[in-house]
């Protein structure tokens, strides 16, 4: 069985050149310091054993790693791979490397991975939490290192954050449906512990009232995932029920892709029998049997943005900086799913006053 070889290490050099390891480090790092024989010498002793600094110990040692990481719910979903792609592209421009991790919305492997992070001093951290309260975060905090909140608002002193109004969102997709007629409801939602299911909701019975209909005019499908799988059994559910809504509203593309599998199997028509919008407008939303109406969120965006301003923090004087928080605003693609217009879609952008609707 082949053995691997050990690294030659700053030890190794300094002891077979005769000299302390702080002689062979001044010749790697201030070669000013030391006499041009002396720096001959050494740097002949490193080619000869194949010495390689490393520059992950050098970093650490300086506080400045060139890495940095990226925490979100669910790799599996494209949204967040294209918020991947956004901070990638921002952090090689500047010089650095992306870490990324997938919590899979669990509390417990979120906080191993801010506790890799914390081991490894990484540059900083965007995250997006699989909580609501943030404790793992509050956690992390005491380590220095700063991070970014993604596709979450941060409170004034917890951080900078990249979001998307949610609340607009959800209303921008609701109102679509009550303007075409739709008088009876659903929501599939995700975990509640998701602000963004909850911000989605939320916009959802703003639109319900501003259209004059009661919260009950819109049933609530809960899923205990945000991914096909689960919005398969949504609609499963949403099959059986005696009054079927008209109109459904999902959390997100995943589980609006989920419920159209459950209808197209049964035969249910969509949009004829039943219209339905999603949320994130993933590439897969326009190339579904029946392309899906969905409310677009700029990954892209977001990702680049929480990288810009996470590369500003850890530039800046901890005293001095002051934390920012940026919100885009979703628009709505409309596809076939809701209705077939004469265009191949067309989008409409979120009414600012949106958020101060009543929440009825």
């Amino acid at each position: 069985m082949a053995t691997v070889a050990r690294a030659v290490s700053i030890k190794d050099v300094a002891r077979e050149a005769g000299v302390s390891v702080g002689t062979v480090s001044n010749v790697i790092n201030r070669p000013e310091h030391v006499s041009a024989e002396t720096r001959r010498h050494v740097r002949r002793v490193i080619a000869d054993l194949g010495y390689v600094r490393s520059e992950h110990a050098r970093q650490l040692r300086a506080g400045r790693s060139r890495i940095m990481a990226l925490l979100v719910l669910d790799m599996g979903n494209p949204f967040f791979v294209d918020i991947a792609r956004g901070a990638e592209r921002a952090a090689r421009a500047a010089g650095l490397g992306v870490m990324v991790c997938n919590s899979d919305q669990n509390l417990e492997d979120e906080a191993e991975y801010l506790g890799l992070f914390a081991e490894q001093r990484v540059r900083g951290v965007l995250v997006t939490p699989a909580d609501s309260d943030g404790r793992n975060l509050r956690e992390f905090r005491r380590h220095g290192i700063p991070f970014v909140l993604v596709d979450r608002v941060a409170g004034d002193d917890d951080g900078c954050s990249v979001s998307v109004d949610d609340v607009a969102g959800g209303a921008l997709a609701v109102r679509h449906l009550t303007t075409a007629g739709h008088r009876s409801l659903a929501y599939v939602s995700g975990p509640d512990h998701l602000n963004q299911v909850r911000d989605r909701r939320t916009g959802a019975l703003a639109a319900l009232a501003r259209a004059g209909l009661p919260p009950g005019a819109m049933r609530e499908v809960p899923a205990a995932r945000l991914d096909v799988a689960a919005g398969r059994d949504a609609g499963a559910r949403l099959l059986g029920l005696a009054q079927r809504p008209t109109g459904v509203f999902c959390a997100n593309d995943l589980l609006a892709l989920g419920v159209l599998q459950s209808l197209y199997t049964a035969g249910v028509r969509v949009p004829d029998d039943l219209a339905i919008v999603g949320y994130d407008d993933i590439e897969f939303a326009a190339a579904a049997t029946v392309p899906l109406t969905s409310v677009r969120q700029p990954a892209l965006t977001i990702g680049a943005r929480a990288t810009e301003l996470l590369l500003r923090e850890s530039s800046e004087d901890a005293f001095a900086h002051r934390h920012e928080h940026v919100v885009l605003q979703p628009e709505l693609v409309v596809r076939q799913s809701t209705l077939v217009p004469r265009r191949p879609f067309r989008r409409v952008r979120a009414d600012p006053s949106a958020a101060a609707w009543p929440t009825g």
